[in-house]
């Protein structure tokens, strides 16, 4: 996926779900704040989004633009209507959203997880396609490893989960 279909998205999924507010979760979060980022880590043809004042709309946009839908057959990329409990994330990552805005998102704003919470959240995730995120997020140097491990410390888990997460990240040269 690339920034311009990104934008796409928010677009669409703010006209679908009448919110100028998108809220982007998944890996594709990472063109908010790196818009023209390693083609590594743009290997999705999806992006998990949510609309940020009406969540009840996701699967909505699900519908309307998911997978297998008419607009994922025209463009070739689609939306993933997620919930915000979709990812695992440290306090304040509100705070901390990359905002999205082009002639393409039709006056909506997209609002990208900051790349040290998208990485957090991919190593809680811990599945293969999210190591290999964060092992090319630490190589090209797009993120610090003292502060995923601040916003790992900030982010709400059982002490195994953390012991399992903190393990993934050191195999991963995440410290």
């Amino acid at each position: 996926m690339t920034r311009r279909q990104l934008e796409h998205l928010i677009g669409a999924a703010a006209t679908i779900a009448d919110d100028d507010e998108i809220v982007v979760i998944g890996s594709q979060a990472v063109l908010g704040q790196f818009p023209d980022a390693a083609p590594e880590l743009l290997v999705s043809v999806e992006a998990d989004l949510y609309p940020k004042n009406h969540p009840e709309l996701a699967d909505l946009i699900d519908g309307s633009i998911g997978e297998l839908s008419p607009f994922h057959d025209t463009f070739g990329y689609y939306a993933q209507g997620v919930g915000e409990e979709t990812a695992t994330l440290p306090r304040g990552w509100k705070e901390r959203l990359v905002p999205v805005r082009s002639a393409r998102t039709r006056g909506a704003t997209g609002l990208c997880l900051e790349v040290h919470d998208l990485v957090v959240s991919k190593a809680v995730a811990g599945r293969d396609k999210d190591a290999r995120f964060i092992a090319a997020a630490v190589r090209l140097g797009m993120v610090s490893v003292p502060v995923v491990r601040e916003r790992l410390a900030a982010t709400d888990l059982s002490d195994a989960e953390r012991t399992l997460v903190e393990g993934r990240l050191a195999a991963l040269g995440g410290g």
